[in-house]
């Protein structure tokens, strides 16, 4: 994940290796990609794009490490999440989208260890005109958070970005103790 990861802090490399086996989102394809190269000393990076008919989302997960910590991180290690999704076009006529969008990341978070939470959930509509009028409304929104995970297990960290991302776009969600096959949705 990280280039060269042989020189990367004990606390750095354990939270990348606890990436591997993360349950994460069955429809949720996952990539290594380019990390952010100036925030941190030492940064990671995953994009993920959800697989599933009828819908559309993507995003990215970003680990920053800095051993000597940073005042605003609370900590030494700060995860940012980005999650952009295209929705129903009621979602545009609905004013507490944003509230919604965002209490799903805080119940996602809930066995996800972690502290210093903020971000922003951005609703985008738009609405065609003139020779475009037959086109249907569009809506996209975009929830950007970052936190302080408390440990070096990141596992259930991406597992709740993956569900966050999973249920922005619309994916109905599975019972408690039931896992959905890849390319089916319940």
């Amino acid at each position: 994940m990280a280039s060269d990861l042989g020189a990367a802090p004990a606390d750095f490399r354990a939270a990348l290796l606890s990436l591997r086996d993360a349950p994460t989102h069955p429809l949720v394809a996952l990539t290594e990609v380019p990390a952010p190269g100036r925030i941190a000393p030492f940064a990671a990076a995953i994009s993920g794009d959800l697989d599933g008919d009828g819908f559309d989302a993507s995003g990215r997960f970003v680990i920053l490490h800095d051993p000597a910590g940073q005042p605003a991180w609370e900590g030494t290690m700060r995860v940012i999440a980005l999650v952009k999704a295209t929705v129903e076009s009621e979602v545009g006529r609905d004013d507490l989208w944003g509230e919604v969008a965002w209490s799903w990341l805080t119940e996602s978070l809930a066995g996800a260890p972690h502290r210093a939470r903020g971000g922003t959930v951005t609703k985008v509509t738009s609405e065609s005109f003139g020779e475009l009028a037959d086109r249907p409304d569009e809506v996209t929104i975009e929830l950007r958070a970052s936190w302080t995970p408390t440990t070096t297990d990141l596992a259930p960290h991406i597992a709740a970005w993956t569900e966050l991302m999973a249920a922005c776009a619309g994916v109905p969600p599975t019972p408690e103790g039931v896992r959905a096959l890849p390319g089916r949705t319940a």
